[in-house]
């Protein structure tokens, strides 16, 4: 019911503000955007890379000197499926669709600033063409480390067809076919739909083009095409899942209301003060910085063996915490129980991080074990949210995953893994964290650390 009646204030919202020319209608309910004329309909904002018509083609051309440059419609959209070719030449290229796009006109001196929503088209070998990026705000929203089978999806010097659904707050992608993304996200109801020309490192790289034609739109009596595959969705909902999520096996951990299937980990029941329910996010309070000393650790009262794990974390400054699986509860251990751990952390300023080898220790590392290869620009500050994963495949290999991005990968049970158990922290401990299943814990560490949107799906 939920899901009905978002989708229905979403719809009204897109009717509210849609307008476009009816002269391009056709009978199967299509209006083309592009009239294989002229720019009539579009304008160009934010750089100054030139768009032309040739034949049946719109063709963005690169320039030194300019910012990234849109060609975007005068029209804006709520709901709609989008349909377009799209073929970039070089791996020097870089384009994009805009979807439910916006623009800031005084930003950047009055140069104007376009940001939202945009399916990429990316030339490297990277190929994250089709994956889900917020242009000039949050960064990669949809990385392919979640669904690289889509990788090879488009093709380099041809046209590759894209289709785009953005109904409700479901942002949906294919290109040539294959399913690429899912993003559910509320932040844009409305707004353009517009053609990138990337801007360029140095004036050698002038003169690349990217090309688009075939530029048609659905609005009304939208018919969302369901995806056959099984890949995981970013879903920005306060702990809920979608009907897609249900159906493919996950199940919520958390119920954003109370304390419901989760214990204390040195007794029965749940902690009686420090960790908190409020507003749909789960909290431990800050005390004295000490390790499962105060409030204590909170365990599953369910065991898991293999399975997808995805969860949200905001630390606050200095702050230390950590998610930890195969967790027995057998070990009676003083401290924290014992688990393999991802670790969540302050690295700047925490000590934590400085300690260990060779960064063992840092945010999102499997703790004093293997440290996370992670960029950058996929951490989000401290203070906001983070986007933890967990995957446990019944093969017994590992991978931890920071906002979409794989940072590292091992084998559980392995001669490499045992090595790296020998010279740790853990090596007191017999067959440490090869347990056959185990309890999924959240760390008390003496620090303010939040978490939401804490979900499972089983592999096995």
């Amino acid at each position: 019911m939920q899901n009905t009646l978002r989708k229905s204030l979403f719809a009204l919202a897109g009717l509210a503000m849609f307008s476009c020319s009816q002269e391009n209608r056709t009978e199967d309910n299509w209006t083309e955007l592009f009239n294989g004329k002229d720019l009539s309909g579009w304008k160009v904002v934010a750089g100054t890379a030139p768009f032309e018509v040739v034949g049946d083609e719109i063709i963005g051309t690169s320039v030194a000197g300019s910012p990234n440059t849109f060609l975007i419609t005068e029209a804006t959209y709520g709901d709609f499926i989008l349909e377009l070719d799209l073929k970039i030449e070089d791996i020097t290229s870089n384009s994009g669709v805009m979807a439910r796009g916006q623009f800031d006109p005084a930003a950047r001196d009055g140069k104007g600033l376009v940001f939202g929503y945009q399916i990429e088209a990316d030339p490297t070998e990277r190929a994250w063409s089709g994956g889900i990026y917020d242009e000039a705000r949050r960064g990669w929203l949809y990385p392919l480390e979640l669904n690289p089978a889509a990788k090879s999806a488009f093709k380099m010097g041809e046209y590759n067809h894209y289709r785009i659904e953005a109904i409700g707050d479901e942002l949906k992608t294919w290109i040539n076919g294959q399913e690429v993304a899912y993003v559910v996200d509320d932040m844009d109801k409305t707004g353009f739909i517009g053609l990138q020309v990337h801007s360029i490192r140095d004036s050698t790289m002038a003169g690349r083009k990217s090309y688009f034609k075939n530029v048609k739109v659905q609005t009304e009596n939208l018919v969302p095409q369901p995806f056959t595959s099984d890949l995981p969705v970013v879903n920005n909902r306060l702990n809920s899942l979608t009907d897609y999520e249900i159906a493919s096996g996950w199940r919520l951990l958390f119920n954003g209301q109370n304390s419901d299937g989760w214990k204390s980990a040195r007794r029965e029941g749940f902690p009686e003060s420090g960790w908190s329910v409020k507003d749909g996010i789960l909290t431990i309070a800050k005390t004295d910085g000490s390790e499962s000393q105060n409030a204590g650790d909170i365990v599953t009262k369910e065991m898991f063996s293999a399975f997808d794990l995805v969860f949200e974390f905001k630390l606050t400054e200095g702050a230390n915490s950590g998610l930890k699986y195969f967790v027995t509860l057998s070990e009676g251990n003083k401290g924290s129980a014992i688990g393999l751990e991802y670790q969540i952390l302050d690295d700047e300023k925490h000590p934590d991080a400085k300690m260990g080898i060779a960064g063992n220790r840092t945010l999102a590392s499997l703790y004093d074990l293997i440290k996370a290869d992670k960029q950058p620009r996929f951490m989000k500050p401290i203070g906001e949210w983070n986007k933890g994963r967990v995957v446990v495949h019944p093969d017994n290999r590992v991978e931890h995953y920071l906002n979409g991005v794989k940072v590292l990968e091992y084998v559980r049970g392995s001669q490499e893994y045992k090595d790296l158990v020998a010279g740790s922290k853990y090596k007191i401990w017999e067959n440490f964290g090869e347990a056959a299943e185990g309890h999924i814990l959240l760390q008390d560490h003496g620090d303010e650390v939040s978490f939401k949107n804490i979900k499972i799906k089983t592999l096995n």
